[in-house]
């Protein structure tokens, strides 16, 4: 209740009425210029994605991989060329379907640290603006032009870097699981 109270007493020149800490993010995103907002837009697909493999590796892949493992057993001849042509086919569906988008994902980490340096770009060319308009001595509208530039390029880094982090580690939980789908449809022929 605090908090609503706190900000329906504060208006801004007739903008809508937000929480301190969202009042902090636009402020932050306006002074990093345009580039900070694409940084922040392919960071929100980058981190959907991400977390549309975890909750499938988490929930979806497990009732995949038991169906896979039902069709298996229940197949009357699993020790035949055909039989072990469609096993590998079932395998090559479960790689498809844990690696899905883990391409997309490492492509947005890529993208982001470029984006950055566009920002970095962008910022020093409105320091050099800056410069031929009113000279060298106006340092307050340089160091705008100079936070332009860093804050994308900052933004870029901490997108690409904890993105990289979790598609490696995607990748990895990826190859353990088809791993361990080829093992258990090894074992079950085994055990006939």
């Amino acid at each position: 209740m605090r908090v609503l109270s706190h900000c329906t007493q504060r208006k801004v020149s007739g903008m809508p009425v937000w929480p301190e800490s969202l009042e902090q993010i636009l402020l932050f995103m306006e002074r990093g210029g345009t580039v900070l907002w694409g940084i922040f837009a392919v960071s929100l697909v980058l981190w959907s994605l991400i977390i549309e493999r975890y909750v499938y590796l988490r929930l979806s892949h497990p009732k995949y991989l038991k169906q896979m493992m039902e069709n298996w057993r229940s197949r009357s001849d699993t020790n035949s060329w055909a039989a072990h042509k469609i096993r590998e086919a079932w395998l090559s569906e479960a790689s498809l379907h844990l690696t899905r988008s883990l391409s997309l994902i490492k492509a947005l980490v890529a993208v982001c640290p470029l984006l950055g340096l566009l920002g970095t770009v962008t910022g020093m060319i409105h320091v050099f603006d800056v410069m031929a308009i009113q000279g060298g001595d106006n340092a307050r509208a340089m160091a705008a032009g100079v936070s332009m530039a860093t804050m994308p390029t900052m933004a870029g880094m901490v997108v690409a870097l904890s993105g990289l982090f979790f598609s490696s580690q995607l990748q990895h939980k990826a190859g353990l699981e088809r791993q361990r789908a080829a093992e258990l449809l090894y074992a079950s022929e085994q055990e006939r």
